[in-house]
C-alpha cells in the first residue's frame, strides 16, 4: 500500500512542476547493494529541499546526494522552489510533513521563517537536518556546514589582506541579510578585522545579491560606482561571485573578487579579476548530506555534541558545537583555486 501511495504522490507532484517550479526525484532500486555504503536497505523516503531552482551549485549537491540516495537504494525526493521565497519553501515543507517522510534535509532561505514548521515536522517524528547553511537550533537535530564559522572568517580576512597587501578599501557581498551563516561569517570576519594585522583595512559595505546573477551584477556595479577606491569585493557565496566577476570585468576596473566560488564558472576570470578563490566540494557536501539524513533515521546519531559516525568514502566525523548554540558536523577545509590549479578544477565542478 505504502508503494502505491507514492507511485500516486510521486505522479501527482510531477503534473505539478509546470504550477510550482519544483524537480521532483523519487527512485527506488531494489538491485542496490548496501555494500558499498554504511547503510542498509529500509522502505523510508527521504528529501532534500533546495532553496532555489537555478543554481549550478546546488545542482552538484542534489547529484551527491542523489548518488549516496541511489546505491543504497531508498526513495527520496528533491524539492526545488521556482525562486527563493520562504512561501514556496514552506509549502514543500508541508507536503513533506503530510507525506510522514523519513529525515528532511534543508538549506533554509530564512530560518527564522522556517524554524515553526520545522518544529512541527520534529514533534510529528520526521527528523531534520539542515546543509549549507543553517535551520534555527531549536529547529534540527544537526547541520553539515561547508566549513567552521572561524575557518571562513580567517580565509576569507587572509584572502584581502594578501590581494590588498594589508592596506585598502573593501567590500563583501553577501548572499542575503536573511541567511544565518553569511551573517556568521560577515559578523566574525569584523572580529577577526579587530586584530592588528587588519588595522589598515577599510570595510565600506556589506550588500546583497540574493545568490541571483542578475541581482548580485547589478550590486556589484553599484558597488564600484559608489567607491572609485575600492580594491576587493569579497563574496562568501558561490551564488555570486561569478556575476561579481563578471560585473568587474565589464567595468574595466582594476578592483579584485575574490571569495567562494564553483571552478568552473569562474575559470575565465581567475588570473586578471580573481587572483584566487574558494570552495569545499558541493558534491561530497551532497554526499555528507545523506549519510547525516540516514543516519538520524536510523538513529545511530541523535544530533549530539561528541557523537561520531561513518560516512562512507568520506570518513569518519564527528559532531561539535555549532556557533549559533546548536551542533554541527563540519565538511572539510576549503580548497584554493588560483592559476596554477584552476584548468584542472575547472573540469571537475
Amino acid at each position: 500500500m505504502r508503494k502505491t501511495l507514492l507511485r500516486c504522490w510521486a505522479a501527482a507532484c510531477c503534473a505539478s512542476l509546470l504550477l510550482s517550479g519544483c524537480t521532483v526525484h523519487v527512485t527506488k532500486n531494489k538491485n542496490a547493494s548496501s555494500g558499498a555504503t554504511d547503510i542498509s536497505i529500509k522502505e523510508d523516503v527521504y528529501a532534500l529541499v533546495l532553496p532555489n531552482k537555478e543554481s549550478a551549485y546546488d545542482d552538484l549537491i542534489v547529484k551527491g546526494y542523489s548518488d549516496i540516495m541511489e546505491m543504497a537504494g531508498y526513495e527520496y525526493i528533491v524539492e526545488r522552489p521556482a525562486d527563493s521565497s520562504v512561501m514556496n519553501q514552506q509549502q514543500f515543507v508541508k507536503s513533506l510533513i503530510a507525506r510522514d517522510v523519513s529525515c528532511i534535509a534543508i538549506a533554509p532561505v530564512d530560518a527564522e521563517a522556517m524554524a515553526d514548521l520545522l518544529k512541527e515536522a520534529m514533534e510529528k517524528g520526521i527528523d531534520i537536518c539542515s546543509f549549507d547553511r543553517p535551520a534555527d537550533p531549536k529547529s534540527r537535530e544537526l547541520a553539515i556546514s561547508n566549513l567552521g564559522t572561524d575557518d571562513v572568517a580567517g580565509t576569507l580576512m587572509d584572502a584581502v589582506l594578501e590581494i590588498t597587501g594589508g592596506k585598502g578599501q573593501w567590500a563583501i557581498l553577501s548572499s542575503s541579510s536573511v541567511s544565518v551563516n553569511q551573517n556568521l561569517w560577515t559578523e566574525r570576519m569584523r572580529d577577526v578585522m579587530k586584530e592588528e594585522a587588519y588595522k589598515d583595512l577599510e570595510l565600506l559595505e556589506i550588500a546583497y545579491g540574493n545568490d541571483q546573477f542578475q541581482t548580485a551584477y547589478d550590486q556589484t556595479k553599484a558597488l564600484i560606482q559608489n567607491y572609485p577606491d575600492l580594491e576587493v569585493i569579497c563574496v562568501p557565496t558561490a551564488g555570486g561571485i561569478a556575476a561579481a566577476a563578471k560585473a568587474a570585468a565589464d567595468s574595466g576596473t582594476d578592483i579584485k573578487v575574490t571569495g567562494f566560488g564553483l571552478p568552473s564558472e569562474m575559470a575565465e576570470y581567475v588570473g586578471n579579476v580573481c587572483p584566487f578563490f574558494y570552495l569545499w566540494n558541493p558534491v561530497d557536501l551532497g554526499n555528507l548530506t545523506a549519510y547525516v539524513s540516514v543516519a538520524l533515521h536510523q538513529d545511530k546519531i541523535t544530533g549530539a555534541l561528541n557523537e561520531k559516525f561513518k560516512a562512507g568514502d568520506l570518513g569518519e566525523y564527528e559532531v561539535t558545537a555549532a556557533a549559533d548554540g546548536g551542533t554541527e558536523v563540519i565538511l572539510e577545509h576549503p580548497l584554493r583555486f588560483d592559476q596554477e590549479n584552476i584548468s584542472k578544477w575547472a573540469d571537475v565542478f
